[in-house]
């Protein structure tokens, strides 16, 4: 009996310790804020990992994402009006009905990511990677002559 409860507590004890801890933000309760209420215009979300996470209709509006990570995020119908995300990461994010009108998406990482009936007007696109990216009815272009 003691060795079943040893072998059980040495598996348990590895298992705590492969275990992914989760990123820790400085701005933790502005990440709660926004999960639970679905609101956090103006909010401070530098670097948060949100990587995942169902933002659904949420209200992002002059929010500050600077490098956070919304890596595979559902971003359908969220207001990301006047948002910071530079160098952002959202690859594979499934951004449809999405606003980022006057949004600062300088070298944000968008690979792979679903842009569908976004609006970009007056969003700064400079250096935004979109590599694999499907982009539809959203008014990004890449290359090309005028």
């Amino acid at each position: 009996m003691k060795r079943i409860f040893l072998t059980a507590a040495a598996l348990l004890s590895t298992l705590s310790l492969a275990a992914p801890i989760p990123v820790k933000a400085e701005n933790s309760a502005p990440v709660r804020r926004l999960l639970q209420t679905r609101e956090c215009s103006g909010c401070n979300l530098t670097g948060a990992n949100l990587k995942g996470a169902h933002l659904i209709g949420v209200d992002l509006r002059n929010a500050n994402l600077k490098g956070a990570n919304l890596e595979g995020a559902n971003l359908e119908g969220a207001d990301l009006t006047g948002a910071n995300l530079k160098s952002a990461n959202l690859t594979e994010a499934f951004v449809n009905g999405t606003s980022l009108n006057n949004a600062n998406l300088t070298n944000a990482d968008l690979s792979n990511a679903h842009l569908y009936n976004s609006d970009v007007d007056g969003a700064v696109l400079a250096g935004v990677d979109l590599s694999g990216a499907d982009v539809f009815n959203t008014a990004i272009s890449v290359g090309g002559e005028y």
